[in-house]
């Protein structure tokens, strides 16, 4: 039997039909000239993927979502670039629009941009180097610190967990990879930006931060897509690792377009004192995730902050989950879900206390902000305690947008409008104010940009509104 040639056995790399097959996740890895132990990886992860059935609670049911209507892997070839001259025109100008060069002057970090399945720009500063840290595109760190990303790929988020994680397992393209040594904290904010352009597509970031003993990682994240036809759809895996006393500060905003479905995973491990942070803002497409953190280690600690808007068409399904394994762990919980034109904005979460979990306390608070008559705002809270001596506080509000609060307001000379934005800053601030200064302005002009779409205030022109995550 005569063997099949290369080009018979894989796809070309421009040239990946749409569906998911063994093929194609061999393709992938092929192009990417990727260890065996990786392509092992993969093949395994798309079992999985196969033996399972897709979810049948929440709001699974109501998309009908197809996923092999949808290319998995768009944009091969591109070479990484050094500087941001050597980006072609095309992707310079898009992502011109999306701030990242005001970015990098402003923090002179090293940044990462990815447009569809691949980073097209990556540029680790000296000052990064000089201090130990790591930080590339995931692609880099598998060829290049192969040994550092086997022994923890997988290890927080497993291939089975559900078939979202295995199907970003198998496909996997793009995506951040962080290590901070022992005893360093990042100087600046390391950044990552993802953008999808092509129709009908996928995308499958994979993003793994690891903060060895007394470390501290800062990581922001900007994703959009600018693609109207059809429908996208983005499934990423994050795995954050916080050894002995390290901390990690992750923070998301995600502006995608309303015909994008964003069903992630992500995952933090927290060892003895160490700290996790996620700050989870979402806006566009429909969403259905829930951050979360295991506090394995004594004394330590997570937060989770999640903001999401929910407009004509739209559900926002988010959350935490935060499990207590160690002695005296805390965890605190604040989400804001804001519902207009009738959109349906859910927070979903699990707190579990381990019965080894003695002197846990978690404190937790929902609290949803509708618009109109006609959107929705609900919450789905579990609570799992099993381990004595522990305290959980949970709250949760649901509120309509105040006529006494918009009446005085008026009578002190402020516009309908204007005052609209005000109570809806005012109800996220609790949140916004924990992004960085470039970040928060830039939910600023955000909100504003939401409430016109959805028709709570008139259009307005307001300048410089396109910031760096805006499509």
């Amino acid at each position: 039997m005569q063997a099949l040639s290369e080009e018979e056995r894989y796809y070309k790399p421009d040239n990946f039909p749409k569906g998911l097959t063994r093929k194609v996740v061999e393709s992938i890895s092929h192009i990417k000239n990727e260890p065996g132990w990786l392509t092992e990886f993969r093949l395994k992860a798309f079992e999985i993927y196969q033996q399972k059935p897709m979810p049948t609670w929440g709001f699974f049911p109501q998309f009908h979502v197809d996923i092999d209507s949808y290319v998995h892997y768009v944009g091969a070839n591109r070479t990484k670039k050094k500087s941001w001259e050597e980006v072609d025109p095309e992707v310079l100008r898009s992502f011109e629009k999306l701030g990242i060069p005001e970015h990098e002057r402003k923090y002179l970090a090293g940044i990462e941009a990815m447009n569809d399945s691949e980073t097209v720009y990556a540029n680790v500063k000296k000052e990064l180097e000089e201090l130990g840290i790591i930080f590339c595109d995931i692609d880099t760190a598998i060829r290049e610190y192969s040994e550092l990303v086997r022994k923890y790929l997988g290890t927080v988020v497993t291939i089975g967990d559900n078939k979202f994680s295995a199907l970003n397992s198998c496909v996997f393209s793009g995506g951040s990879f962080a290590y901070c040594p022992k005893g360093v904290k990042t100087p600046m904010p390391l950044q990552a930006y993802f953008k999808v352009t092509a129709e009908s597509s996928g995308q499958y970031e994979r993003t793994l931060l690891i903060a060895d003993e007394g470390s501290e990682i800062e990581y922001s994240e900007g994703c959009s897509s600018v693609q109207d036809k059809g429908t996208n759809f983005h499934t990423a895996v994050v795995e954050l690792i916080a050894h002995k006393n390290a901390k990690i500060n992750y923070t998301t905003i995600q502006n995608w377009k309303k015909n994008m479905y964003n069903w992630t995973v992500k995952r933090g491990l927290c060892e003895e004192g160490a700290h996790i942070t996620w700050t989870d803002c979402n806006i566009g497409a429909n969403t259905i995730k829930y951050p979360g953190i295991i506090l394995k280690g004594d004394n330590s600690t997570g937060t989770v902050l999640s903001l999401a808007f929910a407009g004509h068409g739209q559900v926002q399904d988010t959350g935490a989950r935060i499990i207590h394994i160690g002695k005296n762990t805390r965890s605190n919980v604040l989400a804001k879900g804001i519902s207009l034109d009738g959109g349906i904005n859910s927070y979903r979460g699990l707190i579990k206390f381990e019965s080894s979990a003695t002197g846990a306390l978690s404190h937790v608070k929902c609290d949803g902000l509708i618009m109109d008559d006609h959107s929705v705002s609900t919450a789905y809270p579990y609570n799992d305690i099993s381990g004595e001596n522990g305290s959980l506080n949970y709250e949760a509000t649901v509120s309509k947008i105040d006529e006494e609060q918009l009446f005085y307001l008026q009578c002190r000379g402020i516009a309908e409008d204007d005052a609209k934005v005000l109570i809806v800053n005012g109800f996220c601030e609790s949140i916004v104010k924990e992004l960085n200064v470039e970040y928060s302005v830039e939910m600023s002009r955000l909100i504003r940009m939401i409430l016109e779409d959805g028709k709570v205030i008139a259009e307005t022109p307001i300048a410089n509104t396109v910031g760096p995550n805006c499509s």
